[in-house]
């Protein structure tokens, strides 16, 4: 912790900007994330699933932290985020009960999933909008909580949604999703966002928008945003771990601005290492 005020005082940061938990109004959100949550939006109103995809590191759990920001600013819409994806269909009922404040019985799934299916339809009667089920890491789930999901989230012979969900993961899960079992889900999701690797132009407007929001805008040279944002490879994650070690090393040697130099003696023995192998 006092390492941790100590650099946030030697740089003027409010909070380290390179690591996951900054705060969510200090994330950047792109026109295509702006987009998608207002596309949501219509799910909330009328039920469904959604998808986000992308390899590691391009951004989408910042996306649901983006979407989870914009859906609770929307007056009585119910949002809630399902913290163990893998988890088997017992737990999967215990924590999705919790969620959503309705009493679960041990021995009787059957009375569970009625109860949380008439907790939802009196919402929607109430407030016009659906509950929003958010699940990160969706390509851990197990199939069996994929089809309950589905099967909890309509009514009336498959002609009314009384839940939106959206789910997030990698490259796997649209390859989880096609496999036989799972594609009555497949075949039900209204909503397809795709996060490819980022243009260098999108990260060095990230980098140098998040180290302004941290309140230390020269804490970086151009030069240096610019050679992070080369070197990462569209990859958003990559970016914010080098950015981070180039600060803790900066705080270490008595830098007073990060700059190329500094990455430079930094990764130049990385790069070292990778040709010889020693």
């Amino acid at each position: 912790m006092n390492n941790t005020r100590k650099l946030h005082a030697l740089y003027g940061l409010k909070w380290n900007p390179f690591l996951s938990e900054i705060p969510t109004d200090a994330l950047i959100k792109d026109e295509s994330t702006k987009k998608f949550c207002f596309r949501v939006e219509q799910i909330v109103m009328d039920g469904g699933f959604a998808i986000i995809t992308g390899e590691p590191g391009t951004g989408k759990s910042i996306t649901l932290r983006h979407l989870n920001a914009h859906l609770t600013e929307i007056p009585e819409l119910t949002v809630r985020i399902i913290t163990r994806p893998q988890s088997g269909i017992g737990d999967f009922y215990r924590e999705i009960s919790e969620l959503f404040n309705v009493p679960m019985k041990k021995n009787n799934r059957f009375v569970s999933f009625a109860n949380l299916r008439m907790q939802w339809k009196s919402h929607i009667k109430s407030s016009q909008f659906r509950p929003v089920l958010l699940i990160d890491e969706a390509q851990e789930a197990n199939e069996d909580v994929l089809n309950e999901l589905r099967l909890l989230s309509s009514i009336d012979l498959d002609s009314y949604n009384v839940l939106a969900v959206v789910l997030a993961g990698d490259n796997r899960l649209p390859e989880k999703l096609r496999q036989t079992n799972l594609l009555p889900l497949e075949s039900r999701i209204r909503i397809r966002y795709h996060l490819d690797k980022r243009p260098q132009s999108e990260l060095i407007q990230i980098l140098s928008e998040v180290i302004k929001q941290a309140g230390s805008p020269e804490l970086m040279t151009p030069v240096l945003i610019q050679a992070l944002a080369e070197h990462s490879m569209g990859n958003l994650r990559a970016m914010m771990f080098m950015a981070n070690d180039l600060l803790a090393t900066a705080a270490e040697t008595g830098h007073r601005q990060l700059d190329e130099n500094l990455f430079f003696d930094v990764y130049r023995g990385v790069a070292k290492k990778k040709r010889t192998g020693k």
